[in-house]
């Protein structure tokens, strides 16, 4: 197919009255400037959205942080772990109070009683209750002494053992010959020596 020169010619100059430059003109300004005011408005909503992603961003950094768990918190196998500890500390305390409690309710019952026997004791008078032997006291004073006194037949006292420091045993008999004073001397000299 072939397209005649002058048939394109004729078309072109029928044309030429229906096609207005200027208005031509317009139309692409026009369209030009509504494209610039899309495009404006498509790069604002754009940047709008980027905004918003980052803003949302940093909300969902702040949830899953708030929503780790921090180092300072233990696990839960850990907090479970350290709650089995502390009841088997209270458990272990309440036993030692129990204990401590039954050993405190013991010791005042003994209490009570060493204070009634107490009361008791100083409201007797032991020396009331028993006869004391003057003679057994100061002969048992005698010996712890040294002096062991012998009796004869009669009862009164005829000799004196005397144990001396250094281990020696020295008999003294009373034959009157000395006095009182004298024979004193002589057993505490034998004592000494």
């Amino acid at each position: 197919m072939s397209i005649n020169i002058k048939d394109t010619v004729k078309a072109i100059r029928e044309m030429v009255s229906i096609i207005d430059p200027e208005d031509d003109y317009l139309t692409i300004a026009a369209a030009e400037e509504q494209m610039a005011m899309t495009h404006d408005a498509r790069q604002k909503d754009l940047h709008d959205a980027h905004a918003k992603v980052k803003q949302l961003a940093k909300v969902l950094e702040a949830a899953r942080v708030s929503a780790t768990r921090p180092s300072t918190i233990p696990s839960a196998d850990e907090h479970a772990a350290h709650m089995n500890d502390l009841d088997a500390t209270r458990l272990s305390l309440a036993k030692a109070i129990n204990d401590a409690e039954s050993a405190l309710a013991g010791k005042e019952a003994e209490l009570a009683r060493l204070k009634e026997e107490t009361r008791s004791l100083e409201s007797s008078d032991p020396a009331a209750e028993h006869e004391l032997d003057a003679t057994a006291l100061r002969l048992a004073m005698y010996k712890g002494l040294g002096f062991e006194p012998i009796v004869d037949k009669e009862g009164r006292i005829a000799k004196v053992l005397v144990r001396a420091n250094s281990g020696d045993v020295h008999c003294v008999t009373f034959d009157r010959h000395r006095s009182d004073a004298e024979y004193t001397q002589l057993l505490w000299k034998l004592a000494s020596s």
